[in-house]
């Protein structure tokens, strides 16, 4: 394990992402052990280790993030109906809560999987370098996955197996939208029920004010963040 030093060269920063990506310690004691925050223990890992492995856990729960773009959480809501299933793909900055891409379908299969990442991958700003977190689902384990994220040097994270409360933030948003959303509605199609569900995302990134973001709507925090 990497020792305590004040200053940290190349080959330090290696070995300390190949602890944590070899599932040694995790990025939050290893970066308190070192005297770092675990955010620039994790652009390491970024940086100097092998990106898409899904036995990689860059987040260890540690959502609060100090800008935009450094931290993504990717889920998958389940939506039931009288007329079926639906499902929403959405891809949240952790930062300030925004959906940063997100793709609905009847089916949760690679098709719609490689919609959002042509939506996210339009979004990434010119040097923004975001983990991407996730669960261990099939979809983000599928090779079309990895390989996109890899190419577009946006490391991967996936929670441990059985850590329901690891992708905390995404399920917050989920939870909202299904009482705020569907709770209660029906729809005469799919087709309708997209372009409603397309509508009140844009509403919560730019009208839905949120207590954990000061009352601000996302767009308005990242306005304010921009100013700081």
């Amino acid at each position: 394990m990497p020792q305590k030093r004040k200053r940290y060269d190349k080959q330090f920063k290696i070995a300390a992402a190949r602890v944590v990506l070899g599932g040694e310690m995790r990025a939050v004691d290893l970066a308190r052990e070192l005297g770092i925050k675990d955010s620039t223990l994790r652009r390491w890992a970024q940086e100097h280790g092998e990106m898409g492995d899904p036995r990689v856990n860059l987040v260890d729960g540690a959502f609060d993030v100090e800008a935009r773009n450094r931290l993504w959480v990717d889920g998958i809501a389940y939506i039931g109906t009288g007329e079926g299933w639906l499902y929403l793909a959405a891809v949240i900055d952790a930062f300030r809560r925004k959906v940063v891409g997100w793709s609905t379908s009847t089916s949760p299969d690679m098709e719609q999987q490689e919609l959002l990442l042509d939506r996210l991958l339009e979004r990434v700003p010119e040097g923004a370098k975001p983990v991407l977190h996730s669960d261990m689902g099939w979809q983000y384990q599928h090779e079309k996955w990895t390989r996109r994220l890899k190419k577009a040097r946006i490391a991967q994270s996936m929670s441990r197996k059985g850590n329901c409360l690891d992708n905390g933030a995404t399920e917050q948003v989920f939870g909202h939208l299904k009482d705020e959303f569907f709770r209660g509605r029906t729809w005469p199609d799919f087709e309708s029920f997209k372009a409603d569900l397309d509508a009140y995302v844009v509403h919560w990134n730019t009208r839905r004010r949120q207590v954990k973001l000061n009352g601000l709507t996302p767009e308005e925090f990242r306005s304010q963040s921009l100013v700081a």
